[in-house]
């Protein structure tokens, strides 16, 4: 039975990410987002630096929030988690999956 508290769409979609790595610097570089939800998802493709605990700047189109990461692993995937008050930036506030492509799968029901 799945845990997680408000549902999930399993889709990748491109993202644009920047911040300040474990070192320091600066850094931007376009990843996939999936397993998306209104208050996170999973970054793929990360090569940047950064540990849990950071936090990143997410873009999707025009719609940009800052995210926490809350774990992430040595493959280059990171899980994010929207800072309080950020504003859903996958299109799904108005409803799930709404300004989403049409093909997707609904992966957890909370």
């Amino acid at each position: 039975m799945d845990r997680r508290k408000e549902r999930r769409l399993n889709l990748e979609l491109p993202v644009r990410i920047w911040g300040v790595d474990r070192t320091a610097r600066p850094f931007a570089e376009l990843v996939r987002v999936r397993n998306v939800s209104n208050c996170g998802a999973v970054l793929v493709g990360v090569r940047s630096k950064v540990q849990t605990g950071e936090v990143v700047d997410v873009q999707h189109g025009a719609s940009r929030a800052q995210f926490r990461i809350v774990w992430m692993s040595l493959s280059g995937e990171a899980g994010i988690q929207a800072l309080a008050m950020e504003p859903p930036i996958f299109g799904m506030g108005m409803g799930i999956g709404v300004g989403l492509p049409k093909v997707f799968e609904m992966v957890g029901t909370g």
